[in-house]
């Protein structure tokens, strides 16, 4: 890996934006008080009981304990948002000067990373992946420059769905100059396992997670930020005070129970997968089924809209990622249930005969 040493440090003084490291943060009525209450006179709520009146726990201190017995990561090295894309926007504020810094994107990947860039007018400098779709690592390095804040992977990677080789993920850890961003809301489909054993390893490392995949919560807007102690305290000085509202606390609470029925949806997807995957390969416009370790799988086809265009009529949604570059017709696939995947191969074969 280059020779290079695993950092023992990271100077979180030269990334953090000066107007972050001045800031004082907002102290909710919440955040004020130690203990338990029963009367609460502090946060001008109605104080008729109705299960909503009341402001939820601005560090969703119930909900991280429960994350990190399931993950095995302390609560103090995670920040929850609304959704994994609020994570994403804090990152950008705390740590990217607007119209100074940079970050680098590994592309094709997930489209949010390049809008939070544009919305907080950082440069994005992309970085294409190599023809199977692993990052190239001598040039991801020789394009960064001491401006270079903050560098998003995507693992398994969208719309790709493969796995990043871990190796050279740990060779940009011990090399990049700022942060590394690894996207794990796929982790739970693949054989890898989590970077989260490597938080301590790698202070310049922060993990992205999602309730939304596996865990079948979409709905609720749940993202998960796992990172050093030092940089989720930054984050948590910018956030909004109630992010995380309490419906979505309760609910994430109650789902997070069901272990075993997570177990039990996530083996049926892997079994679904591989048994669309051995259908796709033996349909005749279908030209390659590309590797994946995610719950949905990306080919190319001899006529991407077409096809989208047919399974439309039978109202069946998919995702035409033709125009992404290197995805030329192209299509992306998410696993559904067993019935759902029947529907699906059904009308496939239908779009084969006409052809």
């Amino acid at each position: 890996m280059m020779g290079a040493k695993i950092k023992s440090s990271i100077d979180l003084n030269k990334l953090v934006r000066e107007n972050v490291k001045r800031l004082v943060p907002y102290s909710s009525a919440r955040d004020e008080f130690s203990g338990k209450g029963s009367v609460f006179l502090d946060a001008n709520e109605n104080p008729y009981e109705n299960g909503v009146n009341r402001y939820p726990d601005p560090m969703q201190r119930t909900l991280k304990s429960r994350l990190g017995e399931l993950k095995a990561v302390n609560p103090e090295n995670m920040i929850l948002g609304n959704g994994s894309d609020e994570v994403i926007d804090l990152l950008f504020r705390a740590f990217c000067e607007p119209n100074i810094d940079n970050v680098i994107i590994c592309t094709p990947t997930y489209g949010m990373y390049e809008v939070a860039a544009g919305i907080n007018a950082i440069e994005n400098r992309e970085v294409p992946l190599d023809k199977d779709f692993q990052p190239e690592v001598n040039v991801v390095l020789s394009v960064a420059d001491q401006n270079s804040k903050m560098l998003f992977l995507c693992s398994p990677n969208n719309p790709t769905a493969n796995l990043l080789d871990e190796s050279k993920v740990v060779e940009l850890l011990e090399s990049f100059p700022g942060l590394v961003i690894v996207d794990e809301a796929y982790i739970d489909f693949s054989p890898g396992k989590s970077l989260s054993d490597r938080l301590e390893s790698y202070p310049n490392l922060v993990i992205l997670q999602t309730l939304s995949k596996a865990w079948g919560m979409a709905g609720i807007r749940l993202g998960i930020g796992l990172a050093s102690k030092e940089i989720i305290n930054v984050l948590n000085r910018i956030k909004p005070p109630y992010n995380v509202n309490c419906l979505t606390q309760t609910k994430a609470l109650e789902l997070l129970e069901t272990v075993n029925l997570y177990e039990e949806q996530v083996k049926n997807i892997i079994t679904e997968r591989e048994g669309l995957i051995t259908f796709l390969n033996g349909l005749p416009f279908v030209e390659k089924v590309y590797p994946t370790d995610a719950n949905f799988i990306l080919i190319r086809v001899n006529d991407a809209r077409g096809l989208y265009d047919y399974l439309l009529t039978d109202e069946i949604i998919i995702r035409d990622r033709s125009k992404i570059q290197s995805l030329g017709n192209c299509v992306r696939i998410s696993i559904g249930t067993s019935e759902e995947n029947a529907i699906l191969k059904n009308t496939l074969t239908k779009f084969e005969l006409k052809s």
